[in-house]
C-alpha cells in the first residue's frame, strides 16, 4: 500500500506539479552540461567597498564616479559618454530607474526585497534641489543612487547665456523698424485721384444695396446689414461724404420698404413653437428688419446730438483718433441727421419707435442752431395738418409741454407757435356724445321685442369687427384725441399767464388762445377775463400781445360766453388806442389781427353797438389806412366799405354839416366820447391820388357813398372777395398791383 501511493506522489499524475526551485536546477544543469553556463564572479568584501565610496566623494563634483568598473555597468561606451554628460537628458533620466545603470539588479524571475534605502530616495525627490546649491553659480543635476546611498550632482553656471539673450533682443529690437516700408510720396492730384476711385466705388456699392433691398426686401434683407456699415465709415480721407450717402440712401430705403403695420417682437413661447416655412421666413425678416432700423435710428439720435459714432472694427485708428472733423462738418451732419428723422416721420408715423422719434426731435425745436430748428418745426407743424386721428400729434403735443415744463418755460416761441397749426373743430369735455349714444340705445331696446334685440346685438357684434378693417377713423375716438390735445395746450398756456405775466412767450400763449377760444371751457371764461383785464390794466402788452387778448376775449364772447353778463367796454377802447400802432413802419404783417378784430367787434356785434363807437371806428379806420401799404390799405378800405353799406348811420361822415354840438377830438381814449359825428372822411379825398390802382378804385367808390349800382360801382371781383384775401392777392413781394411781371425778353439785334 505504502509502495502504491508512493508511485502516487511521485508518478506524472493528475495532481502532480514540480517546483520552481526543481525546475531552475534542471536549466542550470542542462546548461552546464552544454557549456553555456557563465562562471560566477566573486563579490567584493566590506574594505573594497569602503575605499570605492571614499573614491567616488572624491569625484563627485565632475559628475561620474570614477571608481566604478566598466564591466559592472550594462551600458555601453556611447551611453557612457551621453549620461556622463552633466545636465544633457534630463527629462529621460528623470523617468529612468536608478537601478537599470548597475548590475545590482534583480532578475526577472526572483521577487526585488525592499530595501531601507527607498525611503531616502523619496524623501530627496520631494525637497527642492535648489537647497544642494548654495552657490548663485551653481546648478543641481539629478543624483545617482547606488547600493549606499545617493550621490548628488551638481554644475556651474554658464555667463553666456544672457549675453546671447540680449544679443538675440537687440536684433530683435533693430529688426522691427527694418519690416515696415516707406510710403510713397504722392502728390496732390494722385491723391485726389485716390480719394475719387474710392469713392466712387463705395457710391456703386451703396446703389446696388439700395437697389437690391427696394426690388426685393425679403430676399435681400441681410445686405441692410452690410448698407448700415457704410453709416460708421471711418475713412479720414472721405467718411463725411460716404456717411452722408449712406444716410440718404438708408432713409429712401425705410421709407420704401416699411410696412403699413406695427411689428410685433414675437414672445418666448412663440419662439418655441413650431411654425410653417412661409411663417418662418416673414418672422425672420421682420427681425432683421426690425433690429437694422433700431441701430439707424440710434446712429441718427448720437448723430444729432454732434456726437461722431465710431465702427468697432475701426481699421484707420483705434477709435477714431484719425476722425477729426470740423465744427461746420460735425454740423452739416447734425442737419442731415434731424432731416432723416424727420422725413422718416412724417412718412411712417404709425411704425415702430415713433416716441422714440418725437422724443429725440421736440428738444431740438428749442436748440440754438437755426436750421434745425426750423426742419423740426416744419415737420412738427406738416403733422399737425396731415394728422387725422389725432394719436401721434396727441404724443407730440404732450412731449412739447413736458419739455417747457421742465425748461420751466424757458423756451423760443415757436415752440408754442406750432400749436397753431392744429385743426381741431370740435371736443367733448362731459363725453356727451358717448352718453347720448347710451340713452339712444337704451330708449332702442325697450322698444323692440326680443328677436329684434337678439338680432341688434348681433349686428352690433359684426360692426365692431368690421371697425377694424375700415380705413377711416372712428369718429368718437377722434374726438376724444381732440379733446386730449386741447386739454393739455390749455394746461400749458393757462400756466404762462399765472406765473410769468412779462415772459416772451404771452404772445404766442395769447395768439393760440385766440386761435381755440371756441373751443375754451366754460369754467375758465371768467378766470381768463379777470387775467385779461389785468394784463390791460399793467400796461406791459405790446400792441400785438393787446390784439390777441382783445380777440380772445370777442371769440369767447360771440360763442359759449354770450350767457355771460360781461361788460367788454374796457376792450374796445384799449382796441380804439392801440390800433394806430400797427403801421408800415413796424410791419405790416399785423393788418390780419387788426381785421379780426374789427370783424369780431364790429361786424359780429352790429345790433349791441352804439352809434357814437361805429363812427368813431370808422374813423379810425379810414386814418389808419393811410399808414399802409398798398394791399394792407385795400384790405382796410374793403372793410370800410362793408361798415359804410351796413351802418346807416355813417352817412353823417359825408357830410360837411355839424350834427349836434362838439367838436371832434381824435386824442380821447374812449370812442364815444370823441364826438366822431362832428367830423369827415377826408382821408379819402387824399387815397384817390394813392400809387395803387386798387386803391385808387377803392376810393372813388367810397367818395360816392359806396354805391352798389351805377357810376362809381366797384367790379365783381373785387365785392366778392373777403379782406384778408387781399393781403394775398395783392403781396408786394410775389406780384405788383395785382399784374405779374413778365419774363425778360431776349431780342436778337437785327442786322441790315
Amino acid at each position: 500500500m505504502a509502495a502504491k501511493k508512493s508511485v502516487k506522489r511521485g508518478g506524472k499524475g493528475k495532481g502532480y506539479k514540480a517546483s520552481s526551485t526543481k525546475l531552475t536546477n534542471k536549466r542550470t544543469s542542462k546548461l552546464a552540461k552544454q557549456g553555456k553556463l557563465k562562471p560566477k564572479k566573486k563579490k567584493k568584501g566590506w574594505g573594497e567597498l569602503n575605499q570605492q565610496s571614499e573614491i567616488q566623494n572624491h569625484h563627485r563634483v565632475n559628475g561620474r564616479d570614477e571608481s566604478v568598473p566598466e564591466e559592472e555597468s550594462d551600458l555601453s561606451d556611447q551611453d557612457l559618454d551621453f549620461y556622463g554628460t552633466p545636465g544633457t537628458a534630463s527629462s529621460f533620466i528623470s523617468d529612468a530607474k536608478f537601478g537599470s545603470l548597475s548590475k545590482e539588479t534583480v532578475s526577472k524571475g526572483k521577487k526585488r526585497k525592499k530595501n531601507i534605502d527607498e525611503g531616502e530616495e523619496e524623501n530627496y525627490e520631494q525637497k527642492p534641489r535648489k537647497l544642494f546649491a548654495k552657490e548663485e553659480n551653481i546648478k543641481s543635476l539629478l543624483p545617482i543612487k547606488t547600493s549606499h546611498g545617493v550621490i548628488p550632482q551638481m554644475t556651474q553656471i554658464k555667463q553666456e547665456e544672457p549675453e546671447i539673450k540680449e544679443e538675440m533682443i537687440e536684433k530683435s529690437e533693430t529688426a522691427t523698424p527694418e519690416k515696415q516700408e516707406e510710403l510713397p510720396t504722392l502728390t496732390n492730384i494722385e491723391l485726389y485721384a485716390n480719394r475719387q476711385e474710392k469713392l466712387r466705388a463705395r457710391k456703386t456699392r451703396i446703389a446696388a444695396l439700395a437697389s437690391s433691398l427696394i426690388e426685393n426686401p425679403e430676399e435681400n434683407i441681410k445686405k441692410l446689414k452690410e448698407l448700415r456699415s457704410y453709416v460708421t465709415e471711418c475713412d479720414p480721407d472721405m467718411f463725411l461724404t460716404v456717411r452722408k450717402l449712406a444716410m440718404i440712401s438708408m432713409m429712401e430705403v425705410f421709407k420704401d420698404i416699411i410696412p403699413g403695420y406695427r411689428i410685433r417682437l414675437p414672445t418666448e413661447a412663440e419662439k418655441a413653437a413650431k411654425l410653417k416655412k412661409e411663417t418662418k421666413k416673414i418672422r425672420d425678416f421682420e427681425e432683421t428688419f426690425l433690429l437694422n432700423y433700431k441701430k439707424y435710428l440710434e446712429f441718427l439720435e448720437m448723430t444729432c446730438k454732434g456726437k461722431l459714432v465710431e465702427d468697432k472694427d475701426n481699421r484707420f485708428g483705434k477709435s477714431g483718433a484719425e476722425l477729426r472733423p470740423s465744427p461746420a462738418a460735425s454740423q452739416s451732419l447734425s442737419v442731415l441727421a434731424a432731416k432723416c428723422l424727420c422725413e422718416i416721420l412724417k412718412a411712417h408715423p404709425h411704425f415702430n419707435y415713433r416716441n422714440n422719434i418725437i422724443t429725440v426731435l421736440v428738444p431740438h425745436m428749442n436748440k440754438g442752431n437755426k436750421e434745425v430748428r426750423d426742419i423740426v418745426c416744419d415737420t412738427v407743424r406738416e403733422i399737425f395738418r396731415s394728422d387725422k386721428s389725432g394719436e401721434v400729434s396727441l404724443e407730440i403735443v404732450k412731449s412739447i409741454s413736458r419739455m417747457v415744463k421742465i425748461r420751466e418755460f424757458k423756451v423760443k416761441r415757436e415752440v408754442l407757435d406750432s400749436f397753431l397749426s392744429l385743426k381741431i373743430k370740435q371736443v367733448d369735455y362731459d363725453g356727451d356724445l358717448v352718453k347720448q349714444d347710451g340713452k339712444t340705445r337704451k330708449e332702442m331696446m325697450k322698444k323692440m321685442s326680443r328677436r329684434e334685440r337678439k338680432k341688434k346685438k348681433k349686428m352690433e357684434l359684426l360692426e365692431h369687427e368690421l371697425l377694424e378693417t375700415r380705413a377711416s377713423e372712428d369718429k368718437n375716438k377722434k374726438i376724444k384725441m381732440h379733446t386730449e390735445i386741447v386739454q393739455t395746450i390749455f394746461h400749458t398756456y393757462f400756466r404762462v399767464l399765472k406765473s410769468l405775466h412779462q415772459s416772451s412767450l404771452l404772445s404766442a400763449v395769447l395768439e393760440g388762445l385766440a386761435r381755440f377760444a371756441h373751443l375754451i371751457n366754460v369754467d375758465f371764461f371768467e378766470d381768463l377775463f379777470n387775467v385779461f383785464n389785468n394784463l390791460i390794466d399793467s400796461g406791459n402788452l405790446g400792441y400785438r400781445e393787446s390784439l390777441h387778448c382783445i380777440k380772445t376775449a370777442f371769440v369767447i364772447l360771440m360763442g359759449q360766453g354770450e350767457v355771460l353778463n360781461i361788460d367788454p367796454m374796457r376792450f374796445y377802447t384799449h382796441l380804439y388806442n392801440s390800433i394806430l400802432s400797427v403801421h408800415a413802419g413796424v410791419s405790416s404783417d399785423d393788418t390780419s389781427l387788426v381785421l379780426d378784430c374789427v370783424e369780431c367787434m364790429l361786424g359780429r356785434r352790429r345790433r349791441q353797438i352804439s352809434q357814437q363807437r361805429v363812427l368813431a371806428f370808422i374813423k379810425r379806420i379810414c386814418t389808419l389806412s393811410l399808414q399802409q401799404d398798398g394791399h394792407c390799405c385795400v384790405a382796410l378800405l374793403a372793410v370800410l366799405r362793408s361798415f359804410v353799406v351796413n351802418f346807416k348811420s355813417s352817412e353823417l361822415l359825408f357830410d360837411n354839416e355839424t350834427q349836434g354840438s362838439g367838436m371832434f377830438l381824435p386824442e380821447l381814449p374812449h370812442p364815444e366820447h370823441s364826438n366822431a359825428h362832428n367830423t369827415m372822411l377826408w382821408e379819402i379825398t387824399l387815397l384817390k391820388n394813392h400809387y395803387h390802382p386798387v386803391v385808387r378804385q377803392f376810393a372813388a367808390h367810397l367818395g360816392k357813398m359806396a354805391p352798389t349800382s351805377g357810376e362809381g360801382q366797384l367790379p365783381v371781383d373785387l365785392l366778392r372777395r373777403d379782406p384778408k384775401q387781399f393781403l394775398q392777392d395783392f403781396k408786394p413781394t410775389e406780384i405788383f398791383f395785382g399784374i405779374e411781371f413778365p419774363k425778360k425778353m431776349f431780342h436778337k439785334k437785327e442786322i441790315f
